[in-house]
């Protein structure tokens, strides 16, 4: 099985070729192609190759699937004594990136 570990936004993700991870929103449309360029570390079988800190010439191709939302998160906040009641809520956009190749120097 061969996957990276790949930086986008300062979060790590684990790239596996043929599944898809949910990153931090890309103003893009579905179908478009991405390159993850910052590759940590890529291993494939019993051959891991470790970046100082990243892996030249190493990319993660993508394509774009779907624009998502995470989980609805409430936030409220009260001061006692005082009837300050505040209640808020927000949902984090993501876009989720179907991985397609890991590419090291050249070789998929």
């Amino acid at each position: 099985m061969k996957y990276a570990i790949v930086e986008d936004g300062s979060k790590q993700y684990k790239a596996i070729e043929g599944a898809t991870i949910d990153v931090d929103f890309f103003a893009a449309e579905p179908g478009d192609q991405l390159d993850l360029n910052q590759v940590l570390l890529v291993a494939d079988g019993e051959q891991v190759t470790i970046g100082t800190p990243l892996i030249e010439g190493a990319k993660v191709q993508t394509t774009v699937v779907d624009q998502v939302k995470g989980p609805k998160i409430i936030v409220f906040r009260y001061k006692p004594k005082k009837r300050i009641r505040t209640k808020t809520g927000h949902r984090q956009k993501y876009t989720r990136l179907q991985i397609d190749a890991i590419v090291v120097n050249g070789e998929g």
